[in-house]
């Protein structure tokens, strides 16, 4: 009798665990993460956007949101995100030429995230694009 009192209290508390009460943030974006993929300087202004919903039910609040580095510029909401609300974050990459792999932090009040921290991610890379000169005869290939 007092194992099956023990396993309905543990029962009961991992369930009330589960039924957290407060703001939740969900990101649309597949695995917190941004793909880039291979882009050139002239043709990206390296703004890209991280679009949430609150699925909690109590007002979402993003308290500070960082970069790991100055190459990237995060912006965050000024408002508090209401219940069943859109949000979004911004995010400016600098666009110099190298491999993208840098990561967000945002801070927020969400109950379904340890300490309310998320980490974001950009990645993909920048090209130089490859000009050709007008004046220069395309390159003759040897034929048999």
């Amino acid at each position: 009798m007092k194992k099956l009192l023990g396993l309905v209290a543990v029962l009961a508390f991992s369930v009330a665990s589960y039924a957290q009460k407060g703001p939740k943030i969900e990101f649309k974006a597949k695995d917190n993460t941004i793909d880039y993929g291979m882009v050139t300087k002239e043709s990206d202004n390296g703004i890209r956007s991280f679009e949430f919903k609150n699925t909690g039910d109590a007002p979402l609040i993003i308290t500070n949101v960082q970069s790991t580095c100055g190459c990237t510029v995060p912006s965050k909401p000024t408002e508090p995100i209401m219940p069943g609300k859109t949000g979004k974050i911004d995010v400016k990459y600098n666009m110099n030429p190298g491999k993208i792999s840098k990561t967000i932090t945002v801070e927020s009040n969400a109950v379904n995230y340890e300490g309310g921290k998320v980490a974001l991610r950009i990645k993909g890379e920048v090209v130089v694009k490859q000009e050709s000169g007008v004046l220069e005869k395309p390159k003759a290939t040897p034929q048999s």
